[in-house]
């Protein structure tokens, strides 16, 4: 599956999709592949301050327990309440239903940082075995 172009990328295999301001953060296609059956998403609280390339979250699946890194800083505005209930979405949908947080971003520039799709789905070629 290639990655979507309208957002941006991190070598954590966390997304970015940015309108007015507010960017919609997830886990890639490629993560929740990694991970396996997704069974618990721990979520930061609404007001909570997040800063580029930390950790926000965590995401734990039948195989491990991963950190989450935020891809941009800012103020986290909204939390997907239904991953609570349906950790699954994540597998099912990491690109819609599976969002995980949305941030007010405070620095726009942070974006420029991160991989286009491209770069991106050239970066993971990279890491499958050969």
């Amino acid at each position: 599956m290639a990655s979507p172009s309208d957002r941006r990328y991190t070598r954590e295999h966390e997304w970015v999709k940015v309108e007015d301001q507010v960017g919609t953060v997830g886990i890639t296609d490629y993560a929740q592949d990694q991970l396996g059956d997704i069974v618990y998403v721990r979520l930061p609280e609404v007001g909570t301050q997040v800063r580029q390339m930390e950790p926000f979250g965590e995401i734990e699946s039948v195989k491990a327990v991963s950190d989450l890194y935020a891809p941009v800083s800012g103020e986290v505005i909204e939390v997907n309440a239904a991953l609570e209930e349906r950790p699954e979405l994540v597998n099912q949908s990491p690109y819609g239903e599976g969002w995980m947080i949305r941030v007010r971003l405070s620095d726009p520039s942070e974006l420029d940082s991160l991989m286009t799709a491209e770069e991106y789905d050239r970066y993971t070629a990279e890491l499958a075995p050969e």
